[in-house]
């Protein structure tokens, strides 16, 4: 029987679905895992290889106050009652984190363990950066890392992807000479408001030649579905609109443009299968993260990046009749995204994750 691993990962698609990735890669070794999350992750556990899910009741210290502090504080106690007992019964011969607040409880309850972080942003979160000192390998997706104080851990990875997505980079990138220009939108799995706002409007805006040609999948807020899917109908542009789409993959593999946030998951995923993209991150995400994921496609001419606050519909509809009447640039812009996708990251986090186990022969067994 292989090593079980203990894999601890925030409740978002940002991080669980680079934990699914490397999950999958651990089993097809002949490895187990187990999964510890929250309660936002266990919508995506569905098809998710672990002998036992584990949900923290852990909190965000920095929403409801002071209240909402103690309540924080609370559940952490809590979670680290239920985290010994959980790590105990399974006797991992490792135990990964990929960022967010039920890895906390996970890793301080590691002991001996062999513990390896993986930091899917361009900056290390709170707790990737509390615990780099305890950890064997500090893991990345990105070249860049700030906030590193254990330089002669770090190696860089990639963010591991699904499968399907590391399957869409086959197809390469699609034809541009007729049919539907297609562009998809994305606001990460939490959704973007000022996506749902602006894009819808910014395309209605376009010269009615590029609107009739365009097939637009956009993601968006539940709430703001009715008014994006009116806005596109109206400008005579084919969509479809929801709140979550299950098949990203293909509609990634389909697309000629994409518009979205800068979570790493989205720049890594874009990168992977080599498509141009619009990014706007996130104004106030932690230590300003997503401008740095947005850079790895920026500096090397994959990806326009918009400031939140300079993000306007005559903005965006310049940019997008700019990129979309110049095919030649759409393609080379692929092209660039492409050479920095890493679609072998899920391998190369499990080597990793292998060699920490060989440090210690006695739990490989």
């Amino acid at each position: 029987m292989g090593p079980l691993i203990i894999i601890a990962a925030g409740g978002t698609g940002g991080h669980m679905f680079p934990a699914r990735a490397f999950a999958d890669a651990i089993v097809a070794r002949g490895g187990r895992v187990a999964l510890v999350t929250d309660p936002r992750g266990k919508r995506y556990t569905e098809g998710f290889p672990a002998e036992e899910v584990l949900i923290l009741p852990v909190t965000n210290a920095d929403e409801g106050g002071i209240k909402g502090k103690i309540d924080a504080g609370f559940a952490v106690m809590k979670s680290l009652n239920l985290v010994g007992p959980f790590i105990k019964s399974h006797d991992p011969a490792a135990i990964i984190g990929f960022g967010g607040y039920p890895t906390f409880p996970v890793l301080f309850s590691s002991g001996k363990i062999p513990v390896i972080v993986h930091e899917q942003n361009a900056v290390l979160g709170r707790v990737n950066r509390l615990f780099q000192g305890k950890a064997v390998s500090i893991a990345s997706g990105f070249a860049q890392l700030d906030g590193l104080e254990h330089p002669e851990k770090h190696v860089v990875v990639g963010n591991p992807v699904r499968q399907p997505i590391v399957d869409a980079r086959l197809d390469g990138y699609p034809d541009l000479s007729s049919g539907n220009l297609r562009i998809l939108v994305t606001g990460g799995s939490q959704g973007a408001r000022v996506l749902g706002s602006i894009v819808p409007q910014a395309i209605a805006s376009l010269p009615e030649h590029l609107r009739a040609r365009l097939f637009v999948s956009h993601q968006v807020r539940e709430e703001q579905c009715d008014f994006a899917r009116d806005t596109y109908t109206e400008a005579g542009v084919q969509c479809e609109v929801w709140p979550f789409f299950k098949d990203m993959a293909d509609r990634l593999a389909k697309s000629h443009l994409v518009i979205g946030r800068a979570g790493a998951s989205t720049v890594s995923e874009t990168a992977v299968v080599g498509r141009p993209a619009i990014l706007v991150p996130l104004p106030g995400a932690t230590n300003d993260h997503q401008t740095f994921n947005a850079e790895a496609l920026a500096s090397v001419g994959a990806a326009d990046v918009i400031k939140e606050n300079e993000f306007t519909v005559d903005a965006l509809a310049q940019l997008l009749e700019n990129r979309l009447t110049a095919p030649d640039e759409l393609q080379k812009r692929a092209k660039a995204a492409r050479g920095v996708g890493k679609p072998d990251a899920a391998e190369a986090l499990a080597d990793l994750v292998y060699r920490a186990i060989t440090m210690v022969p006695d739990k490989a067994a």
